[in-house]
């Protein structure tokens, strides 16, 4: 596999899991503790990777603003709303669903924020992308009503990605990944942390499934993900970074199929196959 191709399937793959990950721990936290307890774990981890790693820090005052919006958007926003969700009652698919639309949103204030063109092909993949989804999850759609609480939670958590993602691209460039990552981290903690402190019991059930759920999502999430993210981001377009959004939800279908028995409808599997297709287009190079 080239290094082109190799780094945005390792992002989706790595990405994928969280969802795997937040259904086995989820049930023994709630959202805002575990993800508080999450970052302080990443903290420690970051501190040893750049102790180890000497990079400069950034000069700029200012970047440490940048890279504190940024942490929070698409940390505490996406994270927290996308958790605050699934642990509310929504399903994880339609959780993915509805985190799903941000390509559409990305595409549609990059030309206006950041300049980029977006072409109609690449629209034509967006709108592909989004169909697929729709039937990967359709199953979602038949289990009756939806807890708008919930719902609100994970249309938080899409446009704090969203928003994390442009402002990123925009604002925050030339800073050492592990020490942008640690910046976003500790800015990230502040209103998880304050959030658990003021509406949760705080209360951790201290199992293997916890424990395993744990130290996947603050290492390879946390860890991996996040900086195959910052480089995808910093070395291509927003739109088109967005648009590998689009591949997490099948492939953690998928993956569902594998680890819990969840099975695949034909339509899901058609769905699949569209979500590539309209991926495909959006990254295709012009000629």
């Amino acid at each position: 596999m080239s290094p082109a191709l190799g780094a945005p399937a390792l992002f989706v793959f790595l990405w994928s899991t969280g969802f795997i990950g937040a259904r086995y721990g989820l049930p023994h936290a709630e959202p805002m503790t575990f993800l508080s307890l999450r970052f302080v774990i990443v903290l420690a981890l970051l501190g040893l990777i750049i102790a180890w790693r000497p990079a400069a820090w950034p000069r700029a005052p200012r970047m440490y603003g940048h890279l504190a919006v940024t942490g929070m958007l698409m940390h505490s926003s996406y994270l927290g709303g996308v958790f605050s969700a699934i642990h509310g009652g929504l399903s994880a698919g339609l959780a993915a669903l509805i985190v799903g639309t941000q390509p559409l949103l990305t595409a549609a204030l990059s030309g206006p924020l950041l300049g980029e063109r977006v072409v109609l092909r690449q629209w034509l993949g967006f709108l592909l992308g989004f169909v697929g989804l729709a039937l990967v999850l359709s199953k979602s759609f038949t289990q009756g009503a939806l807890p708008p609480t919930a719902v609100a939670w994970a249309v938080f958590g899409l446009a704090g990605i969203t928003c994390g993602t442009l402002y990123q691209k925009k604002h925050v460039v030339d800073v050492d990944l592990w020490r942008g990552s640690l910046v976003q981290f500790a800015a990230a903690l502040v209103p998880c942390g304050l959030y658990a402190l003021a509406f949760e019991s705080r209360v951790i059930d201290w199992t293997p499934s916890f424990v395993f759920a744990l130290g996947w999502l603050c290492v390879v999430l946390s860890i991996g993900a996040i900086g195959v993210l910052w480089v995808l981001i910093r070395k291509g377009a927003a739109a088109r970074v967005a648009s590998l959004f689009y591949l997490v939800p099948p492939v953690t279908a998928f993956e569902a199929w594998l680890v819990f028995g969840e099975r695949l409808t034909a339509m899901q599997v058609a769905g699949i196959v569209l979500t590539a297709l309209g991926v495909a287009l959006i990254n295709r190079k012009t000629t």
